[in-house]
């Protein structure tokens, strides 16, 4: 039986169980996200294993969230995040270079690659064909330092894309429909797929916009195939190579 690109995802990374819903199963994490709100404890946390260096593919640190410089508490952490991503082989985003979900989509999401990171966002890389899932820093740092991720096995929800959008209508009025329908519970235990011919219609940032709020319908994740829409971005300018030089790294 052919797979959809959901199971061929989570059977590529598949370490420990079975990929039967509700039963528990471990992941392979490719890529780990992490952002100033929630990435000291993720660093401190990581400190704390012991371990020299990350055993990702990649990680990234980004600084998007805490930027008001109202006393010493917002800067002392970025300089902290800084000198943890030197010492620890994370890229680091510094203040003021982007929001971290498209930011990342567009340095180094990887279409076929899992992406585990400690905002409830990180579900919008799987707007390139990622699987993509938020969690909580202790299972981010723990990604970071190589051990599988365990989740319950989703159920997969596929919704077919027809037609194209109509004036003054746009990605996120497809998203807002989802929600007007199957409300703010809608998702939980469940990977939304989207298919079907309406994809051709919708870039690869109106992808974005659909998956990211996959979050607010409450949905383990949201996957997108890879295709002409998504594949632009890999010639796109300041991309990530595996060949490019580590610590330190800024995005």
């Amino acid at each position: 039986m052919a797979k959809n690109v959901t199971q061929k995802l989570i059977e590529s990374h598949l370490i420990e169980g079975r990929m039967q819903p509700g039963e528990e199963i471990g992941l392979k994490i490719d890529q780990t996200l992490t952002q100033d709100a929630t990435g000291t404890l993720v660093m401190l946390e990581f400190e704390a294993l012991g371990i020299p260096r990350i055993r990702t593919e990649l990680s990234a640190q980004y600084v998007d969230h805490n930027l008001f410089q109202e006393d010493f508490k917002n800067p002392d952490d970025h300089l902290f995040l800084r000198s943890a991503c030197q010492r620890f082989g994370l890229w680091y985003s510094r203040p003021g270079n982007g929001v971290s979900h498209p930011v990342h989509m567009e340095r180094f999401g990887v279409p076929g690659k899992t992406l585990l990171g400690s905002d409830s966002h990180t579900c919008a890389a799987g707007s390139l064909g990622m699987l993509a899932i938020g969690a909580g820093g202790l299972e981010v740092a723990m990604a970071m330092a190589g051990d599988p991720s365990y989740v319950k096995m989703p159920k997969i929800c596929g919704v077919k894309l027809v037609g194209e959008l109509p004036d003054w209508v746009s990605a996120k009025d497809v998203i807002l429909e989802m929600l007007r329908r199957h409300d703010v519970d809608g998702g939980i235990d469940k990977i939304v797929e989207y298919y079907g011919p309406g994809l051709r219609t919708l870039t690869a940032m109106d992808r974005h916009v659909i998956a990211n709020m996959g979050a607010e319908l409450g949905a383990t994740t949201t996957v997108f195939p890879s295709d002409e829409a998504v594949k632009g971005l890999a010639k796109a300018p300041g991309r990530y190579s595996p060949a490019a030089n580590r610590a330190p790294r800024r995005a």
